[in-house]
């Protein structure tokens, strides 16, 4: 397994051979100079992270070398698809900033163009409709260690494979009688060249073409057509497909298909603490471990979209891990940092307390409103400010006061002088608590001659406390999330990724308190609550309930690696 940090180390950048190979291509006038790429997912399930990459790589390279890329739903498995994940891909493509135009395409456009081809495959012997059970197809075909054997049903004629398949088509044997296999080497070193399935029977409703065939090409069949008929020149693969490459081609080059694209396979992307097998990720849906496919714990675009995480930090981190020609583990810590650099260039700031504490202020005047101007963006160019009001109650963070403070303690105590941000100092005099001694509520004092945070007489505050306005402040609910799962190979040793869900990954915080600007904030908004993280705008938001999602703390332990890895 390769290590991100590997790839860091390299004086050039990230490695991308694939950007090294079309480019070379396209100097020596392969394909006439033209690059086209398609991405191709099994509308079966949302796309996660993982295809983010394949999606960064291609449409970066269709855009950056001037081509085009098709968006393909590969739709051969009518069992396992739905409208719904056709759906959520279109909505995925788009938000992480790429465009087909008008180049949506569906392997199901082709079904009849597919038949057509493996008729021709059945008259020039080299396809045959078997009979064989599954099971006996699977002991037939042997493994690494014991050669194949050829079906009893191999020998069929040319003639009684065609009647067999066109009595297939027409619906007249049950699911699982027959199939129609390539006719290639049962003694092949490649398991997947050994008279691989190329159409089966499957009485299934079709989302698209309803329930008007009843025998599926097979994957290995309809991709390299698709990609064919559509004039693909660069089939760009996860590494699973390197086996099937062979296949890829046999079929290629026994098939008049109008063009003849190439397949290259990569290495895919996987993550520390997270699991990106579509399988496990339904499994954490269907057995309710998480709320849904766009759960904001889920590695999914849909749920690291409804966390707050923007589309931009994917496509940087695409492109800073690389490509290569191996499977890799990247640390999650470079995808958070990834979203930290442009969480801090984008979101402005505001201020909220999740856990209130009451703060009077005994000599503020009763009534009366402050008003400050407060900046979005404090350490930047950028002049948004909003408008902040104080009053005589106001909250501060729970946490930032302590009764039996430690010496080296710069927030809020008895007796201990603090800034609230933007507005003034306030000195803590007394402390209320109810009947079981927990404190409920702080009295203090403020300096009138300290607005906008300054002391009049110079004098130094080293503390400063974001605060709302108890009589303006919002109500909100906050969501914090941790990691799903608490071990960072959670399918290490083929152990069940369930066994290692972390029963803390998410904290519901229903008493929180905003200040007033964020009250008509649209759903998606990023912002950042000062000293505490960023954080976005829930879908589940009303327009009489505030909903936040916890986006990633303000820690970056990733920015400490890398500043070491660049010396």
């Amino acid at each position: 397994m390769v290590r991100c940090a590997d790839a860091m180390t390299e004086d050039t950048g990230p490695p991308n051979f694939v950007r090294e190979m079309i480019a070379s291509d396209v100097a020596t006038g392969m394909n006439g100079g033209r690059v086209h790429t398609r991405f191709p997912p099994e509308p079966n399930g949302y796309l996660h992270i993982g295809h983010a990459k394949a999606i960064c790589l291609d449409f970066g390279m269709a855009l950056e070398f001037g081509g085009k890329c098709n968006l393909r739903f590969d739709d051969t498995n009518p069992v396992k698809e739905d409208v719904e994940y056709v759906e959520s891909i279109r909505e995925d493509v788009r938000w992480l900033g790429y465009s087909w135009d008008d180049r949506e395409f569906f392997a199901s456009d082709y079904f009849e163009q597919l038949y057509a081809w493996a008729v021709e495959l059945i008259r020039a012997d080299k396809a045959y409709v078997d009979s064989l059970t599954a099971e006996e197809i699977r002991e037939f075909r042997g493994d690494y260690f014991r050669p194949g054997k050829e079906s009893p049903y191999r020998t069929r004629t040319i003639e009684e494979n065609l009647d067999l398949f066109a009595r297939m088509r027409a619906g007249e044997f049950a699911d699982g009688a027959h199939v129609l296999r390539a006719k290639i080497d049962m003694q092949h070193g490649n398991l997947n060249m050994r008279d691989p399935p190329l159409y089966r029977i499957k009485r299934a409703h079709h989302h698209r073409t309803g329930d008007a065939w009843c025998i599926y090409p097979m994957y290995d069949y309809a991709h390299g057509q698709s990609d064919a008929l559509e004039g693909i020149t660069h089939s760009l693969c996860t590494l699973e497909f390197e086996d099937h490459r062979p296949l890829y081609d046999w079929l290629i080059e026994n098939l008049p298909v109008p063009h003849r694209p190439r397949q290259t396979e990569f290495g895919r992307l996987n993550l520390t603490y997270t699991v990106l097998s579509k399988r496990q990720l339904r499994r954490l849906v269907e057995e309710r471990h998480v709320r849904g496919w766009d759960d904001p714990r889920m590695p999914t675009l849909s749920g690291l979209r409804r966390r707050g995480y923007p589309p931009a930090a994917l496509r940087n981190f695409c492109d800073r891990i690389g490509v290569s020609k191996r499977d890799g583990v990247v640390d999650v810590a470079l995808l958070e940092h990834a979203v930290r650099e442009v969480l801090n260039a984008e979101s402005p700031r505001v201020m909220a307390v999740l856990r209130p504490l009451r703060v009077v202020i005994e000599n503020f005047p009763a009534g009366h409103v402050e008003w400050f101007d407060a900046p979005h963006f404090p350490e930047g160019e950028r002049p948004e400010t909003r408008r902040i009001p104080l009053t005589r109650e106001i909250y501060i963070e729970r946490d930032d006061f302590r009764e039996d403070a430690p010496r080296k303690w710069f927030r809020l105590a008895p007796g201990q002088e603090v800034r609230l941000r933007y507005a003034c100092l306030i000195t803590c005099k007394e402390v209320i608590k109810d009947a079981s001694g927990a404190v409920v509520e702080l009295r203090c004092t403020w300096d009138p001659a300290s607005k906008g945070g300054t002391a009049s007489d110079g004098r130094k505050v080293r503390g400063t406390l974001h605060w709302v306005c108890a009589q303006h402040s919002l109500a909100a609910e906050v969501r914090i999330y941790d990691r799903l799962f608490t071990e960072e190979n959670p399918t290490q040793d083929g152990r069940d990724p369930i066994e290692t869900l972390n029963p803390a990954s998410l904290e519901i915080i229903e008493d929180c308190r905003v200040e007033p600007s964020l009250g008509s904030l649209p759903a998606g908004t990023r912002v950042q609550f000062e000293r505490l993280g960023y954080y976005c705008v829930d879908t589940d938001r009303t327009p009489d309930r505030l909903v936040f999602n916890q986006t990633i703390g303000l820690r970056d332990s990733w920015a400490k690696i890398e500043a070491k890895l660049n010396g």
